[in-house]
């Protein structure tokens, strides 16, 4: 019988306690969840800034919604082009100081499309004498490397060990002459470790060996650079030291989808090359009014990033005290069999190190009334399964405290 093979790999993953199951949310409102009719201090979402629930985003998509109804209805090059989407990106084009930008319906979209694009079938390279190459951060997004991975074998994927700018420099050196076009691709923000990126000294890299620099900036996109429009506008990065730019608008933005911005003829090239851009259904335009006034709110209204900041510093300092300076002193805490990672962004992972661990410890802390996610290999290297707790501008000092109090108990329930 054809995929009978199915159930034995979830069994097998159920035994091995990696079996991922969805829950259903019935809402969610000034940063409590519920979840099956019980609820939670919500401390696993990625709205950093609180801005979907924001009045104004909420207006605008009404308002938009208005004008050009519930959906696109066709895509991009059909008539599913609107002035909202235009506006849109123009404002992305000016904040990130590039030429243009263009919109995808997700991240994981977008990621794909520059891989496909730029080194899949319908390109240049698919038919080149030399072979064209990738260097990807170790961790980069799983939609970036699934991108890589798939493609001919005249595309080389190698991935550099995180964050580590000496190691793919030796990459690079090594490689150099055997490629006519190469990419770096790193993250502002590094999703599962909420550490950053070594963002200038990649681009410096890049501009040495006439390789081209792609920054994933998913999670610093709205957060960072003094209008948040993220890693390249808080270092004043040009569009020659990182090409391509993705970002997301379901994070800290608030709303959904994403955008990749460069120059004019990369964009150009995407929407005559890029099947993920070409054949699917536009984003709702109203989608696109809400996320123009969410990204023209932050520039103007600095309250909830300071105040992100504020949270952020204000959990680290109650982790120390609850569980030893050394958090402090270090940039991680061990505790028992606890770390947490040195982040300095709004994602704060607790390392556990087994995946049932994880699971049980996140059990633990929904008994105490805190929905805080484990995350389990692969998404995450094996061994360093972990508590991913992210803080957003909306939680209060009591919130934190509730958590660090209730992470002390749960620790010491399941021990």
């Amino acid at each position: 019988m054809s995929f009978s093979w199915l159930e034995d790999a979830l069994t097998q993953r159920a035994q091995s306690g990696l079996l991922r199951q969805r829950v259903c949310q019935q809402y969610e409102k000034d940063n409590v969840i519920c979840i099956n009719g019980d609820h939670y201090l919500n401390f696993s979402s990625n709205d950093y800034l609180g801005m979907r629930q924001h009045e104004g985003v909420l207006q605008s998509w009404v308002e938009g919604l208005a004008q050009f109804g519930g959906g696109s209805g066709a895509s991009p090059l059909v008539t599913g082009h609107t002035q909202a989407h235009l506006a849109l990106e123009a404002t992305l084009a000016d904040g990130l100081n590039r030429e243009a930008a263009l919109l995808f319906s997700s991240g994981f979209a977008a990621n794909q499309a520059v891989c496909t694009a730029l080194f899949g079938q319908g390109s240049p390279n698919a038919s080149a004498a030399q072979s064209s190459a990738i260097f990807a951060d170790k961790l980069m997004h799983a939609s970036f490397l699934e991108g890589a991975m798939s493609l001919k074998k005249n595309v080389s994927l190698r991935r550099f060990r995180h964050n580590n700018v000496e190691h793919l420099a030796s990459l690079l050196s090594a490689l150099e002459s055997l490629h006519t076009d190469a990419l770096i691709a790193s993250e502002g923000v590094f999703s599962m470790d909420g550490d950053r990126a070594p963002v200038k000294e990649i681009a410096a890299l890049a501009e040495q060996h006439r390789a081209w620099f792609m920054l994933d900036d998913a999670h610093g996109m709205g957060v960072y650079g003094d209008n948040g429009f993220g890693t390249v506008e808080e270092l004043k990065l040009s569009q020659n030291q990182v090409p391509i730019v993705m970002g997301t608008f379901g994070k800290a933005i608030g709303t959904g989808g994403a955008f990749i911005a460069g120059s004019q003829t990369l964009i150009d090239y995407l929407v005559n090359f890029s099947k993920h851009y070409i054949y699917s259904t536009a984003m709702p335009p109203a989608q696109a009014v809400a996320t123009l006034y969410s990204l023209t709110h932050i520039g103007t209204d600095t309250s909830r990033r300071d105040q992100l900041r504020a949270n952020i510093e204000y959990f680290r300092v109650r982790f120390a005290q609850e569980f030893g300076e050394d958090c402090v002193a270090h940039n991680a805490a061990t505790v028992g069999d606890l770390s947490l990672v040195g982040s300095k962004s709004a994602i704060q992972p607790v390392i556990v190190g087994c995946p049932k661990r994880a699971v049980a410890l996140s059990d633990a802390l929904k008994e105490r009334g805190m929905w805080v996610s484990a995350i389990r290999q692969p998404t995450v290297p094996k061994n360093e399964d972990r508590l991913r707790i992210t803080l957003t501008a909306t939680h209060t000092e009591q919130d934190i405290d509730m958590l660090v109090d209730a992470l002390a108990l749960a620790n010491g329930a399941i021990s």
